[in-house]
Order: structure tokens, then C-alpha cells, then sequence
């Protein structure tokens, strides 16, 4: 029996590979000796390790949470964040997600994003659109490139969609995220927010772009001149699991 585990961003860069196989010394254990397994396997990656979530069935999993060898499993690293400082109801059903969220390699159309959540008895929305910046600190950026766990990534854009539309009743959200090369100038991320009133519109929006951040399994290279580096999460110490306030 093996562990069959997927890996993402800079932790696959340091083992080597998308995928590792671990033979199992018992059919399930905690994921927290599942962690220890794999830095004793990996010592290479075990500073990465320390930092990153298991995500057991495209959930994250806590470390008393038991896994077994039947479970889809994926090691998370620090999604994806942003600078420091200022950033700049009911159950949506199966098909109507898939309308509201989405991932794409193609260039996004900002307008078809907002088209999406547009409501007759809305009198606000709001469109946030994060592009490709070319300087950073003085280093400057040729392109980025975004990785995916793509079928948890899309469950965690609808729980951000249903976490807003519980927070703030009649508001309406749609996410596109592109995955693959993004140049410089070209949107990476664009959300769209509809609601009743601007308030809520407004305060819906930030909340949207910053869980996006916590949770969602999405990662950057940031690619220059000479050389690059796989961004995470910099906005403080990250804990997916723990609740927005």
C-alpha cells in the first residue's frame, strides 16, 4: 500500500516532481505523521514542509485529522499573496458555480466577469481586476506564471462565494483566476460583486480579493531577468483553516 500525494509550486521544484509515492506503514495515520513521514523522506523540503497544509479530498485537513491511503491528498504551500499593507442566502447550485467561477488560460474579459453577477434589483457592483505589475522592490518582473490545484481551487472560489452571500444576504460573486504565463499589463485575477447596496458592494469585494488569498490553492512564479521565485502568502503567518473576520 502507498500514499499517493501531490505536490504544487516551489515544493515540487525542490522534491523534483508533481507527484510522490510513499509506502505506507500503516492503511491510515494522522496528517500530521503523514507530514512527519514525508520530511523524513524529503529532508530537502522539510522547511517547506513545516509551513504547508495537507489537503485530504480537496479539503484542508488539520493535524489530528486522520488520512488514509484511499483519499486524494496534496500538500499545500502558502497560496499565493500580495504586498503588505492596503490591498488594492443560499447554496449556489452545481451549475450555476461553474458559471460563477472559473479558471482560465486565456486572456479574461473583465466585462463578461461583471456580466455574470448583474441583478435588475441590484443598485451596485463593483469589478476588481489584479494585473501583472513590472516593478517590485526595485526587481523588475518579465511575466508571471500561476499553478493550480485546480479542482480545489474552484471549491474554495464557491465557499468564498457562499461565505459572502451568508455575510452580506442578496450579494452576488464571480471569480476568474488565470493559470499558465500572464504578461505584464494582463489581468491575473478579475471579481465581479453585485448587490443591493454599495456598502455592502464595497466591503464584499475586499473580502472577496483577500480570502482569495488565504485559501484558495493558487501559486505565483514571478519570473525576471534572471531568474525567479515562487510567491506565497506575505501577508503574515498563513492559516487557511482560520476563519476570516
Amino acid at each position: 500500500m502507498e500514499y499517493r500525494i501531490q505536490l504544487f509550486a516551489g515544493l515540487a521544484d525542490t522534491i523534483g516532481s508533481p507527484a510522490v509515492s510513499l509506502a505506507a506503514p500503516a492503511p491510515s495515520m494522522t496528517v500530521a505523521a503523514l507530514k512527519e513521514l514525508l520530511a523524513a523522506s524529503f529532508p530537502q523540503a522539510a522547511g517547506q514542509l513545516q509551513q504547508a497544509f495537507i489537503a485530504v479530498n480537496q479539503a484542508y485537513a488539520a493535524a489530528a485529522d486522520v488520512v488514509t491511503v484511499h483519499d486524494e491528498i496534496a500538500v499545500i504551500p502558502p497560496v499565493s499573496g500580495g504586498e503588505p499593507g492596503p490591498s488594492e442566502a443560499e447554496r449556489p447550485d452545481p451549475a450555476e458555480a461553474r458559471e460563477l467561477f472559473g479558471l482560465t488560460r486565456q486572456t479574461i474579459d473583465p466585462n463578461e466577469v461583471l456580466s455574470r453577477v448583474l441583478d435588475p434589483n441590484h443598485g451596485a457592483s463593483l469589478l476588481f481586476v489584479g494585473t501583472t505589475r513590472e516593478w517590485t522592490h526595485g526587481q523588475r518582473t518579465v511575466r508571471l506564471d500561476y499553478e493550480a490545484y485546480e479542482p480545489m481551487a474552484l471549491r474554495t472560489m464557491r465557499q468564498i462565494g457562499e461565505e459572502i452571500a451568508a455575510r452580506w444576504p442578496g450579494t452576488r460573486t464571480a471569480i476568474t483566476h488565470r493559470l499558465g504565463e500572464v504578461a505584464i499589463g494582463e489581468a491575473s485575477v478579475v471579481i465581479a460583486v453585485s448587490a443591493p447596496h454599495r456598502a455592502d458592494c464595497y466591503e464584499a469585494s475586499r473580502y472577496a480579493i483577500e480570502r482569495l488569498k488565504q485559501i484558495v490553492p493558487i501559486w505565483k512564479k514571478e519570473l525576471w531577468e534572471d531568474g525567479y521565485e515562487w510567491k506565497g502568502h506575505q501577508l503574515g503567518p498563513w492559516d487557511p483553516t482560520r476563519s476570516q473576520t
